[in-house]
């Protein structure tokens, strides 16, 4: 067989230098000690590309466009291929990475290290990985099984294992190197390979031979050999089709058989004898690249030139071609005169059988009584000489019809659960990690050789000081609150699985408390509470106990757990509710409450991006349940939508590059803040130096979001969404950020109002009324005056009946709040008061109510039908409130201060009753009161009747009987139906006496200016208390000109007292209250109009 062997190429500085293909075959890719990564065009490329990946370039594999390397600064990194662009950290070691290799998909990388350990890591995800440990010295290489089943492994302590991924466990050992106490000074790097496509066997690198290890049995099959290889094989390598196996030695002697007849096809040796230590075939199996101990690269041409060339293997004949290697007889004596190739191609033109059927029949037919067993084969040493036998011997197995195949199931497949993990926490494999990192402290654990130890750092000093914890048990995971430090280690065949405490805010001196779990029971996930801890074991138990040590409540659990997780008196469990497929988690969440109530909260499915997994679990800094998983989503519970996870976040938004992550560590409501650590090129950072925090925002994923409208709507719910945990906290019993949640409440209606105005420029009038169903009564009685203003009449009709039905929702929800709020003294005047609004329903209910257009020019004269009776009065008082009774026996008024200092402490859960967020005025109005609001922003007749009584700055006082004139001189206890325990209420600052039935105006200018623009100041900021509200109008009425404030002076005098006797008469009176209504009802609709102008057309 000849072959052209071409001039070697300088390629790397002296020493170890390894060589691979691309898929295509087009290029060849080096690594030496110079820590550069060389792309060759073909070996005559005088100016290849290069790419350095660090100091020294140990090993590299090449699959899928992705580039692995192990580098000297103990990382397996990623690059893409041939842009050479960084793609990331696959996993780090303690050591220097010795060998790294692709499986046949390139889903998956092995690596073996100086530090004793193989890892087997998903490239998808660094996160899964499986640490597989067994060595006692640097491991020299590793080699997938074709079938992604099987690791095998050789070592510095001459062992060579092979491995079970997924069970991680060792399937079968042997002893067979020279025991060396690095890879430096091993006489062999032994480079093993399982057989591509099949897996059939396994070839090792034993002294100057190469064992074949079948698979399975794992017996030892044969040896190949040559004369001229007289130093230790060094690497082997497989031919694409499996039929040819290279290897080089430490002496630079190649050798190339053919597997099937142990014929030598092919011998080189090295130009200058150096030690060949990389071979790679190329993808068609015609060309051999070689690299040397000097940083040489050298290539055979041609080496299977005259043989049968290899094809595709996708086809069932090629892999029907490698089942013919070992299909016929096994005990006939070889034909020397009869070539193996010829044969082959003589079977070819046989009848199709498929690779399935071959491999049946030769079961069957290895079954058989004239097989020759293995020992009987190495004796005659004629184990690979079954298919070139034809002599009379020979069994032929028998032609038949092709076998039925058996119904495959193509279903989707069972996806593997995740594992147990801690929130917070970095990579348990990792000998410097992270055990937790929440808002309180970290937790930071070591397992170097000299010292196995925990840090625990706290953010505030002055919750306590930094400890140092010797940490012999050895233990994974760890838990800190403001109360306690709680450390658990996995059990072993001696010792249990402990659970240990440091209740460092203990006032007593012993700090510490460690349990023993029940032997077989290992804890897999745990969190402290205020006051308590919880536990997770591997017997689907959660066990509860209290912060000083007292064992509590003991429960199954649903499923496998996945993470616990605290905060107050929540605590919250994400478990396997079953097994997910096509590489979905099916993940469920359990909510408990642990105070004196104790409930379960919510059992609900933990919704997940799909193809992902749960990466971090907790609460937010104002008790919300959230999530995040591995594609960066965060997610938060909505409890106002039932219990549902709202998307709040995507971390992979602002990535660079797609190795890059957010390690998320905390989230917070108010202000709207992510808290995570930004991860370059990996999943998880380092412990030292210490990673700086970032901060990302809060973005819900809604639909055009670069729009001004999308904006908004985001906006509007992100601020609705988040305003829930202020009611949450309130039933609670937790105090809350009053400021904080009327600010809230404040952007959501200024959102609404702004939305509702760009709904009316897009003249979407049926937009604007689903708005409308959002406001608060107050923001409809503006969003009323824009529209008459933008001309849109018959929306300002709709807009008007929505304000009615709100005005009696709010009345609804204001009965009871009065009822609960009422005290003692009190009590006859409210239940007079309920008894008689039940008459008004009645009586509502039995008359229909005609709603009017306030817009309608001629509406003035049908106010006289919505409108109930008024009194029949000559003269009003401006400080009473006249009204219609049902019977002259029951008092209609009711005093509005009353419910000023109420309402000032009224419990902020008084609010959940209401059907959407309002801003609650600061006194309730009567039922009555609301067509009289609306009349009177279109008519002057309407506002004239309407004025006293929507004022609820005025002093409204009992009046049982309707009399034509007010004569002085009476008193309240003077009226008759009056009740004794009903006094008219004062106001703060003002002085009134009980004696006196007429109402006193104000002594001052201010006092007058307050009480005519009260209720403007109240529309434009409803949340005032009393107190307030005097402080916001004293600072209006400074900013008066001396001429306006003495002005208002003059007219707090009063008339004189001709003036007074005038007033006497009816008629003159009424004009003159119709003067002065005109004149306030003027000046209101000027400041409303002003404010609209303002606030719509900015």
């Amino acid at each position: 067989m000849a072959c052209e062997k071409k001039p070697m190429r300088y390629g790397h500085s002296e020493g170890h230098t390894e060589v691979c293909y691309d898929q295509t075959g087009k290029f060849i890719v080096t690594c030496g000690n110079d820590g550069d990564v060389r792309i060759w065009e073909g070996l005559d490329d005088d100016d290849p590309r290069f790419i350095t990946v660090g100091e020294k370039a140990l090993s590299l594999s090449l699959k899928n466009d992705k580039l692995v390397t192990a580098t000297s600064n103990n990382t397996v990194q990623i690059h893409t291929f041939p842009e050479g662009e960084p793609d990331g950290i696959l996993t780090r070691f303690t050591s220097n990475a010795t060998h790294v290799t692709f499986n046949c998909s390139g889903t998956r990388v092995a690596a073996g290290s100086s530090d004793f350990l193989v890892k087997v890591v998903q490239v998808g995800d660094s996160s899964d990985q499986k640490t597989l440990r067994g060595h006692e010295a640097p491991v020299l290489s590793v080699t997938f099984d074709p079938r992604d089943q099987l690791v095998a492994s050789s070592s510095c302590d001459g062992s060579v294992i092979v491995w079970n991924i997924e069970q991680q466990s060792q399937v079968t050992r042997w002893t067979l190197l020279h025991k060396t106490n690095d890879v430096s000074n091993a006489k062999s790097l032994c480079r093993l390979a399982f057989q591509p496509l099949s897996g059939k066997f396994l070839a090792v690198p034993v002294g100057d031979k190469v064992h074949l290890y079948e698979r399975d049995t794992w017996s030892h099959v044969t040896s190949l050999s040559d004369d001229l290889i007289t130093q230790p094989v060094n690497v082997v390598c497989w031919s694409p089709c499996g039929k040819r196996l290279a290897a080089a030695s430490v002496g630079g002697v190649m050798v190339i058989w053919d597997v099937s007849s142990r014929v030598c096809l092919e011998r080189q040796k090295h130009e200058k004898g150096f030690t060949v230590c990389a071979l790679a075939w190329s993808p068609g199996g015609c060309d051999l690249a070689y690299t040397d101990t000097e940083g040489c690269v050298g290539l055979l041409e041609r080496v299977c030139a005259g043989a049968e060339p290899h094809k595709a293997p996708p086809g069932a004949t090629a892999a029907r071609d490698l089942d013919d290697l070992f299909d016929e007889d096994e005990d006939g004596p070889m034909d020397e005169g009869e070539s193996p190739l010829k044969r082959r191609a003589e079977r070819d033109d046989e009848d199709d059988v498929t690779p399935t059927g071959r491999v049946r029949n030769r079961a069957a037919f290895l079954d058989d009584d004239n097989s020759l067993d293995t020992d009987s084969l190495k004796l005659g040493g004629q184990k690979f000489l079954d298919e070139d036998d034809d002599g009379g011997g020979s069994v032929a197995p028998p032609a038949g019809p092709p076998v039925s195949l058996r119904p495959v199931y193509e279903g989707p497949l069972a996806t593997p659960p995740q594992r147990a993990f801690q929130p917070g926490a970095t990579a348990a494999h990792l000998t410097h990690r992270f055990m937790v990192w929440n808002s309180v402290g970290i937790v930071r654990g070591y397992n170097d050789e000299p010292e196995n130890a925990v840090d625990i750092e706290f953010h505030d000093s002055a919750v306590h000081h930094n400890m140092h914890l010797s940490n012999a048990l050895g233990h994974k995971m760890a838990d800190i609150s403001q109360e306690a430090v709680l450390l658990a280690c996995p059990g072993t065949d001696e010792l249990a699985s402990k659970l240990l405490c440091v209740h460092f805010s203990s006032w007593d001196t012993n700090k510490e408390w460690l349990v023993d779990l029940p032997q077989g029971e290992d804890a897999q996930a745990l969190c402290l509470g205020r006051g308590w801890a919880a536990v997770a074991t591997s017997a689907l138990l959660l066990r509860l106990f209290t912060i000083g040590g007292i064992q509590k409540e003991v429960f199954s659990l649903s499923g496998n757990v996945v993470c616990l997780c605290a905060h107050g008196e929540q605590l919250c469990v994400v478990y396997h509710r079953g097994p997910g497929i096509s590489g979905d988690q099916a993940l469920g969440v359990q909510l408990l409450s642990l105070s004196r109530r104790r409930r379960l909260i919510l059992d609900t499915p933990l919704p997940l991006s799909p193809c992902s997994h749960l990466s971090w679990m907790g609460f937010s800094a104002e008790g919300t349940p959230c999530s995040v998983d591995s594609e960066g989503v965060v997610r938060m519970l909505n409890r106002s939508l039932g219990n549902t996870w709202t998307p709040i976040c995507n971390t992979r938004d602002t990535c660079k590059s797609k190795s890059d992550h957010y390690w998320v560590i905390g989230v917070h409501e108010n202000p709207q803040q992510i808290r995570c650590i930004p991860c370059k090129g990996s999943r998880f950072p380092p412990t030292l130096p210490r990673p700086a925090v970032a901060v990302l925002s809060f973005k819900i994923p809604l639909c055009q979001t670069s729009t001004e409208k999308g904006q908004m709507e985001e906006q509007f719910w992100r601020s609705t969404l988040l305003h829930n945990h202020f009611s949450f906290l309130s039933s609670s019993g937790y105090e809350i950020d009053e400021d904080a949640q009327s600010k809230s409440l404040k952007e959501q209606q200024e959102l609404l109002m702004k939305m509702f105005a760009l709904s009316c420029k897009l003249h979407r009038e049926f937009r604007c009324v689903e708005l409308a169903e959002m406001m608060s009564q107050n923001l409809v009685t503006l969003a009323i005056k824009y529209a008459s203003r933008s001309g849109k009449m018959g929306l300002a009709q709709r807009l008007s009946e929505i304000a009615l039905e709100k005005d009696q929702d709010q009345d609804q929800d204001q009965e009871p709040a009065r009822g609960s709020r009422g005290q003692a003294p009190r009590s006859s005047a409210r239940q007079t008061e309920d008894e008689r609004d039940e008459e008004e329903e009645e009586e509502t209910e039995t008359q229909p109510r005609e709603r009017l257009n306030p817009f309608v020019k001629d509406a003035a004269a049908s106010p006289e039908k919505a409108l109930k009776p008024v009194s029949k009065v000559t003269r009003s008082n401006p400080f009473k409130v006249s009204c219609a009774a049902a019977s002259p026996a029951q008092p209609r008024g009711t005093n509005i201060l009353d419910n000023i200092p109420n309402r000032k402490y009224t419990p902020l859960t008084s609010s959940k009753t209401r059907k959407s967020p309002v801003l609650k005025p600061l006194a309730p109005r009567a039922k009555s009161k609301t067509q009289s609001t609306l009349l009177q922003m279109s008519s002057k007749t309407n506002t004239k009747r309407a004025e006293p009584e929507e004022k609820p700055e005025e002093k409204p006082e009992e009046k049982p009987e309707e009399k034509p004139e007010e004569k002085p001189g009476e008193k309240p206890g003077e009226k008759p139906g009056e009740k004794p325990g009903e006094k008219p209420g004062e106001k703060p600052g003002e002085r009134r006496e009980a004696e006196s039935t007429e109402n006193r105006r104000p002594q001052t200018g201010f006092q007058l200016w307050l009480e005519d623009h009260r209720k403007t100041i109240l529309a434009e900021s409803p949340d005032l208390d009393e107190t307030e509200l005097i402080k916001e109008a004293m600072g209006r009425f400074r900013t008066l000109s001396a001429e306006e404030r003495l002005s208002w002076t003059e007219r707090a005098k009063g008339p004189s007292a001709d003036e007074l006797k005038k007033r006497k008469r009816p008629e003159e009176d009424q004009e003159g209250n119709k003067e002065t209504n005109e004149e306030t009802s003027a000046k209101k609709a000027k400041t409303v109009n002003e404010k609209l102008s303002a606030f719509a057309f900015n």
